[in-house]
């Protein structure tokens, strides 16, 4: 009889490790926003120290400023739209914010000032402009949203929000605006030229939401909060799906979409960078059940007297399976399991039961993790280049993280 062949191993995913392109040293204080300009080796940078700078890479590979314009106020976050080379700046002017519109010239060494915004009664703490409806959207920590007409200065509307405004995305065909906020909600606006109604308000984390990412292809939104998670709301599916992704330790800082490549990469305070494979099918949560005793093996609760007195046991404390959401103690729940196509790419409490369910090609990551060795504050991805950027609380730039590594952008 011949010799039966050794069973082939499974092919594991391969993790790329992104290289660092340069180090920009930014400023004084803390760079609160930057982006890359597409096609052109350049960066925009905003800092706390009132600057807003160019940054051109040069022949010898280093990056140097070629346009320094100081604000009469410390920057706090912009927009910024490449094909008009339209620079929309928030600032915090104390008792009145301002937004603050530029146009860069076509080689990136003057940028003119165009239009001024009397916006919010406090720190504009997000502006978005919408080139196809001629809108620059913004909101502030006075708990306003607003859009203006950006060809004129014109304000349009305002909305009062339930806590101040984190993350801001639009959609341009719906005319829907997607706000985050403190209060950990995600409210949806359907936009007009000079109102606004109310669609709906979905929450579903138990901390502020610090970031929004939109994807029109997909018709899906991405939130990130400072409870570490992030939620992939299905608006397009008309089902309320929501499905969870749980792979940072530190809160949630930014998050961006591939939409070539269907990867969304996030971002945390502790410096790392998550890249998620959205080319799966991946499954909600459940609900965790409610009980008042083990629904494995039946043993009271702490707070359930009743059945501890007439069984003469002690109550025990509840926990949940995170993979089927049973109610269950701590006995009948002592392994532990990851479980990626639920969004839990670190080891979760399981029962017994899950756990033999959950085989080796269940626990495939379906993420790769990465280290940016900085603290992030804010991210911004370019999809043309398959550049990832991010500024850290060490007021250091990285236009660094070539995502291209791991990656591909588009031909």
């Amino acid at each position: 009889m011949a010799a039966e062949a050794p069973p082939q191993p499974q092919p594991q995913p391969q993790a790329r490790k992104p290289c660092l392109l340069s180090r920009i040293e930014a400023s004084q204080e803390v760079v609160s926003s930057a982006v890359i300009i597409p096609k052109e080796d350049g960066v925009i940078s905003l800092s706390e120290d009132r600057t807003v700078r160019v940054w051109l890479k040069r022949d010898g590979g280093q990056y140097w400023p070629s346009v320094f314009h100081t604000m009469t106020v410390p920057c706090s976050c912009m927009s910024f739209n490449p094909e008009t080379r339209r620079l929309s700046v928030g600032t915090d002017a104390g008792t009145i914010c301002v937004s603050g519109e530029f146009i860069l010239s076509e080689d990136y060494n003057k940028m003119t000032p165009a239009l001024t915004y009397q916006a919010h009664q406090g720190r504009v703490t997000v502006v978005l402009l919408v080139l196809e409806m001629e809108w620059l959207l913004s909101a502030g920590q006075d708990r306003s949203f607003s859009w203006h007409c950006s060809e004129s200065g014109q304000p349009l509307g305002t909305h009062r929000t339930a806590a101040w405004v984190s993350g801001l995305q639009f959609d341009v065909e719906t005319r829907h605006a997607f706000v985050g906020d403190q209060s950990g909600q995600v409210t949806i606006l359907k936009l007009e030229q000079d109102s606004c109604s109310l669609v709906t308000t979905f929450k579903g984390h138990t901390g502020h939401v610090t970031a929004l990412c939109w994807d029109p292809g997909q018709r899906v939104l991405f939130s990130g909060s400072s409870d570490r998670s992030i939620i992939m709301w299905d608006i397009g599916g008309r089902k309320g799906t929501a499905i969870e992704l749980q792979g940072h330790h530190e809160k949630v800082q930014g998050l961006c979409y591939a939409s070539h490549t269907r990867q969304l990469i996030s971002c945390s305070a502790d410096g790392s960078i998550v890249v998620w494979n959205m080319d799966v099918t991946r499954q909600e949560t459940p609900e965790w059940l409610d009980s008042d005793s083990c629904q494995k093996c039946e043993q009271p609760f702490f707070w359930n007297f009743k059945q501890m007195w007439d069984s003469k046991k002690i109550g025990l404390r509840q926990h949940h399976c995170r993979k089927c959401g049973r109610a269950v103690c701590g006995k009948c729940s002592s392994r532990r399991s990851t479980i990626p196509l639920m969004g839990f790419e670190f080891e979760v409490r399981v029962c017994d039961g899950c756990h033999e369910s959950i085989s080796d090609e269940d626990r495939a990551p379906t993420a790769t993790f990465h280290d940016s060795k900085h603290s992030v504050v804010y991210m911004h991805y370019e999809p043309t280049s398959g550049t990832l950027l991010t500024s850290g609380a060490d007021k250091v730039i990285k236009p660094v993280l070539p995502v291209v590594t791991f990656l591909t952008p588009p031909a």
